[in-house]
């Protein structure tokens, strides 16, 4: 009796366990189901990243990245990208530049940074 007790409590842990999970994951998602920004919230988000990164033009958007609440992909007019991460109060809480040009020119784009 005290076995198949403890593996009914087991099997409701992991059952419990599998559907937390579940929701983290809608809620978080991974690339595919993250949210534009939209409205207002739209227009403060780009308009912070772009000041932020002193120019560009808004290129995608998301709303609940893994980073932060907002996430402002900025191109600049050298073609280089920037991620700017925003938090509820549209504060800039860090960024990340995306500039494949930047190992032809023979910089160490965040090597010894934990960049990954």
């Amino acid at each position: 009796m005290k076995n198949r007790t403890k593996a009914l409590i087991a099997g409701a842990g992991v059952a419990a366990a599998l559907g937390v999970g579940t929701t983290v994951a809608a809620a978080g998602g991974g690339d595919d189901t993250e949210a534009p920004i939209t409205g207002t919230n739209l227009e403060r988000a780009s308009a912070v990243a772009l000041e932020h990164t002193g120019g560009g033009r808004v290129t995608e958007t998301e709303t609940g990245d893994e980073e932060s609440l907002y996430e402002v992909e900025v191109t600049r007019d050298d073609g280089s990208q920037v991620d700017v991460q925003l938090d509820a109060d549209f504060k800039v809480v860090g960024d990340e530049v995306d500039d494949d040009s930047s190992e032809d020119e023979g910089e160490d784009v965040g090597e010894g940074e934990g960049d990954g």
